[in-house]
């Protein structure tokens, strides 16, 4: 009867200590889901430029949409790869420290590639208005966005918005 008594509890206790290492695996792999799911997250702005008659350009912050999910590569560039006619996306922190900055490719003159009999060629199209958009990864420090146009001169301040 001992016999038989410890070979039935033996293994209740054994299914038993699995179960409670299994729960505990489990809620420590929601937990850190949600963090992960708290700490990555993506800004996306959306912006549209115009230019006006005397062909100085106008910028507005059309739509601004946060969301799940994290940047597997964040853009950056270097000063000597920027071009007349670029915009220069600066995310600004609290304490006014820059937090991001992105390029944007000449948004008023895009290249197009035109596939023809002799091959595929590029073209510069010239543009009134147009719409274009960036991502960053998001941080609660973001305050300001600010938006400069590279020139002959250096870079000019197009638009400047607290968010």
């Amino acid at each position: 009867m001992k016999n038989v008594f410890n070979v039935l509890i033996v293994p209740v206790f054994l299914f038993c200590s699995f179960q409670k290492e299994n729960g505990l695996s489990q809620k420590r792999q929601s937990l850190s889901e949600t963090v992960t799911r708290k700490g990555d997250r993506i800004i996306y702005l959306f912006f549209k430029a115009d230019k006006d008659q005397s062909g100085n350009a106008k910028i507005t912050l059309q739509n601004s949409k946060i969301t799940d999910g994290r940047l597997k590569h964040m853009p950056s560039f270097e000063r000597n790869e920027v071009n007349k006619g670029d915009l220069i996306i600066t995310l600004i922190g609290s304490g006014g420290k820059e937090v991001a900055k992105q390029l944007v490719k000449d948004p008023f003159n895009p290249e197009l590639e035109v596939y023809e009999k002799e091959g595929i060629s590029r073209h510069k199209a010239s543009l009134q208005s147009t719409e274009f958009s960036t991502r960053f990864s998001y941080s609660e420090n973001v305050q300001t966005i600010k938006v400069e146009k590279a020139t002959d001169d250096g870079v000019q301040l197009l638009f400047t918005q607290k968010l």
